[in-house]
């Protein structure tokens, strides 16, 4: 029984991991822009192929294809920042709301059109399993938690360390403050965008090594990107990592001693007993 519980709590932090990457994006967006960027998981299923046509196609190596692929979708990011949601930035947030769904789509047929309907698993020369103590943890899914601590824990030093950091945080907490100070918040939409679509890159590659990137895998992505969002808290970057996680081992739990068929059914519940506790989110203090 101890083996099982520590079993699952292994796959949960996997798979919890994945799930951080992707609401790390999301709630970036949010906090800054206030933006509920809904292609996000899009942009991150466009990564997942575009980086196995990289190495497929071209024969470019799993980690150049990683880098390669993170530094396409910040660029990707920024051009939908300049042409979608900059137009619409005073307007009122209808607006950004309809653009984010017709950009889901957009990228979505585009992803079709350009790598086809059929379903691809990234190749990856990590096939050996590690057994300790009874606890098995395939090297694959040991790299994917160590990539993406990687990525959090330089987004988090990013934000925390660097004069970039400090202007994305300042106009966070107040735009007009910010602009009066000198910031940029032209620049600064911009690096959040390209900072949180290469995150959602990172992470549709290790999904794309992990399960599979598919047609329809975004929707999943992006409806436990924000419901990692809520969990943790709007535009709270530690409630986004403590949700992820939250919710990958909640998961994991549920498919291992329910069903995996109510697995999402019962992690949503507990999305929303927190909720009902805690309205505010698990990180984010209360405004009452």
């Amino acid at each position: 029984m101890l083996i099982d519980f520590i079993q699952q709590i292994f796959n949960g932090l996997v798979v919890g991991s994945i799930y951080t990457l992707i609401a790390l994006g999301l709630t970036t967006i949010f906090g800054i822009l206030g933006i509920a960027h809904f292609a996000h998981g899009s942009v991150a299923m466009f990564g997942g192929y575009l980086t196995y046509f990289l190495i497929s196609a071209l024969g470019i190596g799993l980690l150049p294809s990683f880098i390669l692929a993170m530094a396409v979708g910040a660029l990707l990011g920024v051009v939908l920042e300049r042409v979608a949601y900059y137009p619409v930035r005073n307007a009122p947030p209808i607006n950004s709301f309809i653009i984010a769904l017709g950009l889901t789509l957009i990228i979505e047929k585009l992803n079709l059109l350009a790598f086809g309907i059929d379903q691809v698993i990234i190749p990856t020369p990590f096939v050996n399993v590690i057994n300790i103590g009874g606890v098995t943890m395939p090297e694959l899914r040991i790299y994917v938690l160590v990539i993406a601590a990687i990525l959090v824990i330089g987004m988090t030093l990013l934000i925390q360390r660097t004069w970039i950091g400090m202007a994305v945080r300042a106009v966070a907490q107040n735009r007009l403050a910010a602009v009066l100070m000198g910031i940029n918040v032209n620049s600064v939409s911009m690096f959040v965008f390209a900072l949180s679509s290469a995150l959602g890159v990172a992470a549709g590659v290790l999904v794309g090594a992990l399960f599979a990137v598919a047609p329809g895998v975004s929707s999943g992505l992006v409806i436990k990107g924000f419901a990692v969002l809520i969990l943790g808290g709007l535009g709270s970057i530690p409630g986004a990592i403590v949700g992820g996680m939250v919710l990958g081992v909640s998961e994991a739990f549920a498919a291992a001693f329910v069903s995996s068929a109510y697995k999402d059914v019962i992690s949503f519940l507990l999305m929303i007993l927190v909720l009902l506790v805690r309205p505010e989110g698990l990180m984010r203090r209360s405004s009452r």
